[in-house]
């Protein structure tokens, strides 16, 4: 019969409990970790500060690592896994492959919450505090995290593939995308601001910026200068030209003008449904940032498939 140690039975018996209340949808609540880890959120908050304070574009990556997430099977922190000889996961799929970024600051700060509250935290839970925190400390809004995620034990590259909206995206794909996932236009529209900070690879605006008729002259020939028609894939500009690393509602006022970086950005103020949204938002930060929060917290509460396998990882890259 094996003997355990305290401690190391006590783990063990954390892990299976994990693994087997995780498939049981618990209610998500602000209050989950109210006891059993009371610090969280300020650990989160220091891990965002220190990461955002060296890079602020930090912030961006952890906002869009976060939207990568939930919509590939609910906010799971799959995207977080790495690929394993018994499934390939979404760090390499196609919207994520050379784009996310972020996973170490996730990782470290994972690191600081096991060493406060072992075995308690999952992944997903972090990486939903973290993306809030991001968004506060580039200047926008804050909202209430709703916790108590679990964290799945396998991932799909097809399914990362299949469920992310690309940034040649119609604005009825987006809208249709969006649906399916239980958020509306409104939804769509106001999330979609989280592009008012981060940046963008020459790859996915070189057509807009050579060929669309539907973008300034102006904005188009900047972008030219670092994104050439061939060659220069990876080169980087920010989607917001005035403030590119702080959250506020300038995107909007960009689309009005139509310096919409990706094509799917000017989809949004290009004749259709979301035009008179589009204007609101461009003139009334208070009421976008409102919206946001709003659809943030609608997104968040996507959960994974019934009867995912589920527990709360000790390492967010790997299953237990």
């Amino acid at each position: 019969m094996a003997t355990f140690t305290k401690p190391t039975a006590f783990l063990a018996l954390a892990v299976v409990l994990a693994v087997l209340g995780g498939a049981a949808a618990q209610p998500l609540s602000p209050n989950f970790y109210a006891k059993t880890c009371p610090n969280l959120a300020a650990i989160v908050r220091q891990g965002m500060a220190s990461a955002v304070g060296k890079e602020k574009r930090m912030g961006a990556s952890i906002l869009r690592m976060f939207f990568h997430d939930c919509f590939v099977n609910g906010c799971d922190g799959s995207i977080l896994l790495d690929d394993t000889r018994s499934f390939t996961g979404e760090k390499n799929a196609g919207p994520n492959a050379n784009s996310v970024r972020g996973y170490e600051v996730i990782d470290a700060i994972k690191a600081l919450v096991e060493a406060s509250c072992k075995a308690t935290v999952s992944c997903a839970d972090i990486l939903a505090l973290a993306a809030r925190d991001g968004v506060a400390l580039l200047g926008g809004p804050t909202w209430s995290v709703k916790l108590g995620r679990k964290d799945a034990r396998t991932a799909s590259q097809s399914a990362a593939n299949t469920n992310l909206p690309g940034p040649g995206s119609s604005l009825a794909t987006l809208i249709a995308m969006f649906r399916n996932k239980g958020l509306n236009a409104r939804d769509m529209t106001a999330l979609s601001g989280a592009h008012t900070i981060g940046r963008s690879q020459c790859q996915f605006f070189r057509t807009r910026i050579y060929t669309e008729k539907n973008i300034d002259g102006s904005f188009a020939a900047l972008r030219q200068r670092t994104c050439p028609r061939s060659g220069g894939d990876r080169n980087l500009a920010p989607f917001d030209v005035q403030t590119a690393d702080g959250f506020d509602n300038a995107y909007y006022k960009n689309l009005v003008a139509r310096r919409g970086l990706l094509h799917s950005d000017q989809e949004l103020f290009n004749g259709g449904l979301q035009d008179r949204l589009v204007r609101q938002y461009s003139s009334n930060a208070t009421q976008f940032f409102a919206d946001f929060a709003a659809a943030m917290i609608k997104m968040g509460d996507l959960k994974p498939s019934p009867g995912t396998p589920t527990e709360v990882r000790l390492k967010c890259s790997k299953v237990n």
